[in-house]
């Protein structure tokens, strides 16, 4: 049995029975390994409620924004499965209006607004060109909150 279906399966079992049969989407946080496992550290130990991406991310890879109640399998640096989360809010917001709050929700270096906005900006401006994209500070975010729900 592959890594994921085997994860699922168990996944599954603890998440009882209003759990779909197939596995939900998998994938990691972040562009690189390294920061794949950093942030996934950051789910385990309950720090990390929160996330973002542009919709304009969305567009190009021709994916579905989330949506409350959808199940994702995090992946760590390797590309194994490592929890369950399950989103419980989305909102779309120009970056340069996302609150502290949320900003404090990612968990991320010292959990501020201006730790959050310079890494994200880094990490857009890193991102956006292999898209066609440039960094914008108004440009839309989708912003997702999650509970991990397994393990």
């Amino acid at each position: 049995m592959e890594p994921i279906a085997a994860f699922w399966s168990t996944a599954r079992a603890a998440l009882g029975p209003g759990a779909p049969e197939q596995p939900p989407p998998s994938w990691s946080f972040g562009d690189s390994p390294e920061l794949a496992d950093e942030l996934l550290a950051l789910v385990m130990d309950g720090r990390k409620t929160a996330t973002c991406d542009s919709v304009w991310a969305y567009e190009a890879a021709g994916e579905p924004l989330p949506q409350p109640g959808d199940l994702s399998i995090v992946l760590d640096g390797r590309g194994a499965p490592a929890c369950v989360i399950e989103t419980t809010e989305v909102r779309i917001m120009p970056m340069n209006e996302v609150d502290a709050q949320f900003a404090y929700d990612e968990g991320e270096d010292d959990r501020t607004w201006e730790s959050w906005y310079a890494a994200h900006e880094r990490y857009f401006r890193r991102t956006l060109p292999a898209i066609g994209r440039e960094f914008d500070p108004a440009m839309p975010l989708v912003l997702e909150r999650f509970r991990r729900c397994y393990p």
